[in-house]
């Protein structure tokens, strides 16, 4: 979806809890992978992969010149023959630890399999989030979700456009720790009133 169409559907959506909530969700995301270094893995359950989420996650890493956005699409099927991009399958999960992040898209309840080893990657210190259906053992599973209901005004779909969208888009950055001086305020806020917009807004 282009920025045209994600701004039609902002707009659409305006009034309603979408926008802002995909908004605080992708913070969450992009600040997960840029602290904790580690990748983003992406997986959803045996009967929905989010191939179009990581191919629009790829779009925005490389618009906002954020290369740590950029997914690895992890699949529960993995045949002879497919792309390398294509090819890593759950066993990725399983060596998923401290620093990486995991993001779950799950329309309904994940399978058993799948959520012993989301479960095992953050007690090995990833950190999990959800884009879901409100599975409520996926729900306390994940440090952060964005639950679409089934009767919700959207679909998840839409909600990964939105999601997608806004994690690409550029952020201040964060504040240095400690007291700054005066001169590094007023520089900072210098550097951020001349700072070119965002790419496609």
């Amino acid at each position: 979806m282009d920025a045209v169409r994600v701004a039609t559907l902002r707009e659409v959506l305006a009034g309603t809890e979408w926008p802002g909530a995909a908004r605080r969700f992708a913070g969450s995301l992009r600040s997960s992978v840029v602290s904790h270094g580690g990748g983003l893995l992406l997986v959803g359950t045996k009967e929905y992969e989010p191939w179009h989420l990581a191919a629009h996650l790829v779009d925005e890493s490389a618009w906002s010149g954020r290369p740590e956005l950029a997914p690895t699409l992890v699949r529960h099927r993995v045949r002879p023959g497919d792309a390398a991009h294509l090819s890593v399958g759950l066993g990725r999960i399983e060596s998923a630890g401290r620093g990486a992040t995991l993001l779950l898209v799950a329309p309904s309840r994940p399978e058993e399999a799948l959520l012993e080893r989301v479960h095992d990657a953050r007690r090995a210190g990833a950190t999990v989030l959800s884009l879901d259906g409100g599975d409520a053992e996926l729900l306390g599973l994940a440090h952060e979700s964005l639950t679409v209901a089934p009767d919700a005004e959207v679909d998840l779909d839409t909600v990964q456009h939105l999601v997608s969208a806004a994690t690409g888009e550029n952020c201040l950055p964060p504040a240095p720790r400690g007291r700054l001086r005066f001169r590094d305020r007023l520089s900072r806020l210098a550097d951020q009133l001349t700072a070119p917009p965002p790419p496609r807004w």
